[in-house]
């Protein structure tokens, strides 16, 4: 799954909107978007900056799939 996927379905789980983890993770929601539906990838601060609002390791985007094995 992608990161943007991965970043879009943590999010959902919050029951949080993008403008609200845009806010929180302090990026334009514009951004999120193009991150969250694969138009750009986000920078490592940026990951980071997501990880932290969304309250979780940053490492759970980058891991690939366990099905993938």
């Amino acid at each position: 799954m992608e990161i943007g996927k991965k970043i879009r379905e943590e999010r959902k789980k919050r029951n949080l909107q993008q403008q609200e983890l845009a806010k929180m993770a302090d990026i334009s929601n514009t951004y999120l978007s193009d991150i969250e539906v694969g138009r750009t990838t986000p920078s490592i601060k940026t990951l980071m900056k997501i990880s932290k609002a969304l309250g979780v390791d940053c490492s759970i985007f980058l891991d690939e799939d366990k099905e993938k094995g």
